[in-house]
């Protein structure tokens, strides 16, 4: 039997926030609670956003929570160009994809997209420019690059929310697998990425639901599996908002002040899961050996005050 590897692979534009504490547990317990092996990825492709220091942040906070990785060293995106752009000329050679001098949205390609950003599907504008169009348009600026997709239904299972209907020409458009200015996107990194690190189980929150039939495309086009896509349910605020670091939500800077104990957080974050009972102070361990994934709420998990009103 295949050996689970899941992994965690956060973008270091912050601290990590209760949010992204819940994701890193959940994909961790589902990981090790069947044997698997868990790997740690820093999704820094964007190095104005995403300083060394917060990613070293990140692993410390980890470590206090004692979720701590399988793999040697740390992938770092931002160290993983020259591989995109060997995946990029792959496509290219497929006649997949296309120089791009549109500017909507460009500066915010390398983020991980989310179900309510509201984010525009894309006309298709620049796919069948002439090469003395796009001569032109050299002359005036870089260009993104897009990969071309078809329009056509089809489905995929996901291991938590069931059957998923997509299509891509309509849900997406084509997509950047580049920036303007030379950054990487999202959807070709972490697909070549979780491929060449063996990741055969995502765990990751339902605001990603929509991206994976995009890294599935990708996967199919440059030859690699599709690992299980396993997407749950989001903290959100006592008002309803997703917990994000860009709205304030407590770090674990203020979190370990609160609760100086990891087990104190665990144990608050297995009662939201529905793991315990009560949200008394448990061990990693006992929760890895208790974990039952179909104790999980279906609906978005809404935190207490407490857990998201850092210190003024």
């Amino acid at each position: 039997m295949e050996k689970l590897i899941g992994r965690f692979a956060p973008s270091p534009s912050g601290r990590m926030h209760l949010g992204n504490v819940y994701a890193a547990l959940l994909s961790y317990l589902c990981a090790k609670s069947r044997q698997g092996l868990w790997l740690l990825r820093i999704e820094d492709l964007d190095p104005l956003r995403c300083p060394r220091s917060y990613a070293d942040l990140i692993k410390e906070d980890l470590r206090w929570l004692g979720l701590t990785w399988d793999n040697e060293e740390v992938v770092y995106q931002s160290e993983r160009g020259a591989i995109y752009k060997k995946y990029a000329e792959l496509l290219r050679q497929k006649d997949l994809t296309y120089p791009c001098f549109c500017s909507r949205a460009e500066l915010h390609a390398a983020e991980a997209p989310h179900a309510s950003d509201g984010r525009p599907v894309y006309a298709g504008t620049c796919r069948n420019l002439t090469q003395a169009e796009v001569t032109d348009k050299l002359l005036l600026r870089a260009p993104a690059l897009r990969v071309k997709v078809p329009w056509e239904e089809r489905t995929y299972q996901d291991d938590f929310y069931g059957t998923y209907k997509f299509n891509l020409g309509r849900d997406w458009g084509d997509f950047l697998i580049q920036r303007s200015d030379g950054v990487w996107a999202y959807q070709l990194a972490v697909t070549v990425d979780d491929a060449l690190m063996g990741v055969n189980q995502v765990v990751r929150g339902r605001d990603l639901l929509t991206s994976s039939p995009v890294q599935m495309y990708l996967q199919q086009q440059l030859g690699f599996p599709t690992p299980r896509y396993l997407h749950v349910p989001l903290l959100l605020a006592p008002g309803g908002a997703r917990l994000a670091k860009r709205d304030q939500a407590a770090d674990l800077g203020y979190l370990r002040r609160l609760w100086p104990f990891p087990e104190q957080l665990l144990g608050r974050l297995g009662c939201l899961m529905g793991q315990l009972p009560h949200p008394e102070p448990v061990s990693l361990a006992e929760l890895t050996a208790g974990f039952d994934l179909s104790l999980l709420p279906k609906e978005d998990l809404t935190v207490g005050p407490e857990l998201v009103t850092a210190e003024p």
